[in-house]
């Protein structure tokens, strides 16, 4: 009586990473298409909240833009946006100060803040900052 033994040197050793892949790359697709729809919505806005650095007391000039049309450079209250822009370039232009700081508020058009912005740098302001409320600061 004779046992033949096969001695197999095929035997697969191995697993097939090739599905995983596969799941993986579809996985990954599935994520990069979902992604950006869990995203806040576009228009759920309430912004002037950073964490920032606190700035520095350098000699600035501050404009403020107020809801209802209410403006001011520095302690000077101005009525319209007209008279507002050349208030902002009469500052700019008679004061050593380059520096400017808009604290804008939340609920104020993005138009006059962007006016307001454009005018300050052809009058020659060299830095331009939005002021922004410390996170976690409670608003009165």
């Amino acid at each position: 009586m004779s046992f033949k033994v096969e001695n197999d040197d095929n035997i697969m050793a191995g697993i097939n990473v090739a599905p995983l892949v596969d799941v993986c790359l579809v996985l990954v697709i599935i994520f990069m298409v979902t992604a950006p729809l869990l995203s806040d919505p576009a228009l759920k806005v309430n912004l002037p909240q950073a964490k920032t650095q606190e700035g520095e007391e350098k000699d600035k000039i501050t404009i403020t833009i107020a809801p209802g049309s209410k403006y001011a450079v520095n302690e000077k209250l101005f009525a319209t946006e007209p008279e507002l822009l050349a208030g902002v370039e009469r500052t700019l232009k008679s004061g050593a100060s380059k520096l400017v700081v808009i604290k804008a508020d939340a609920e104020a058009g993005y138009g006059v803040l962007t006016d307001v912005m454009r005018c300050a740098k052809e009058a020659g302001a060299t830095g331009i900052t939005i002021a922004t409320e410390q996170k976690g600061k409670k608003r009165p």
